[in-house]
């Protein structure tokens, strides 16, 4: 009992906290509130984005290093049992087995290597498109976020200049709600807008790299058709040593 009459006592002499975020959301009205609801849908979905995509591509990433051991399959449909069902390396094999069995069933002389690299292209393109959701998301948020928080913060201004214009005089206490909110407006602008240009750029660089893999791989999987299974790529020195070594002939 003792102790709330205390904190009641000190919190009556202590000065009250009019500048605060709350209370220049409340002094902005519905311009401000909109404002910042429409950054933390921006932030939300950045993030959502980020980290969703960073998942897929981690996925691709680790379902990578399953080729060495398909490539050491006899055929590539025994290969295929290497590989994860979700995988995109899969897909690209899928296509290139179904291409090279449908080829003789066209009724022109369109090439098998045309016709099977056309299909891996295909392919390796909708893989692409399928990392690459969300990608204009963040780089629209990178480069509206900014001008959104500048516009918050011309309304501020602006309702700091009124207030001015009324009271006559350009007094701290009359002004410092309006700017305090233009400077709060600038400033969720950038922590949207930065972070949203950060994570397109890393995922941006990240689908690169596996848009070359995938490109090396469909490169590959062609080769090994055209060839009849005569054309492999070369192991990594880890794989190779895996690889069971061939029986010695017996010494006669």
């Amino acid at each position: 009992m003792l102790f709330e009459m205390l904190t009641a006592a000190a919190g009556a002499g202590a000065p009250q906290n009019k500048f605060g975020f709350m209370e220049a959301m409340e002094q902005g009205g519905l311009i401000a509130q909109t404002t910042v609801v429409i950054m933390l849908i921006f932030s939300l979905g950045s993030f959502f984005i980020l980290f969703t995509r960073l998942s897929d591509q981690k996925k691709v990433f680790a379902q990578q290093k399953a080729l060495a051991n398909f490539w050491r399959a006899p055929s590539l449909k025994e290969g295929l049992a290497k590989l994860d069902k979700t995988s995109p390396f899969r897909d690209i094999v899928e296509a290139g087995i179904l291409a090279d069995e449908n080829h003789g069933k066209m009724a022109d002389s369109l090439e098998a290597h045309d016709w099977v690299h056309s299909s891996l292209a295909r392919t390796e393109a909708s893989i692409n498109a399928y990392l690459a959701r969300g990608l204009p998301f963040l780089a629209t948020v990178g480069s509206t976020a900014p001008f959104v928080g500048l516009f918050g913060t011309v309304v501020g201004i602006y309702r700091a200049l009124i207030a001015i214009g009324l009271a006559g005089s350009a007094s701290i206490d009359k002004v410092a709600g309006p700017v305090g909110e233009a400077l709060i407006m600038t400033a969720i602008g950038l922590l949207v807008a930065v972070p949203a240009v950060l994570a397109y750029n890393f995922l941006q660089a990240r689908n690169k790299r596996i848009a070359e893999v995938l490109t090396g791989f469909s490169a590959d999987v062609l080769a090994y058709i055209n060839s009849k299974g005569a054309i492999k790529p070369a192991l990594p020195a880890a794989a190779a040593k895996a690889a069971p070594a061939p029986a010695k002939p017996a010494a006669k």
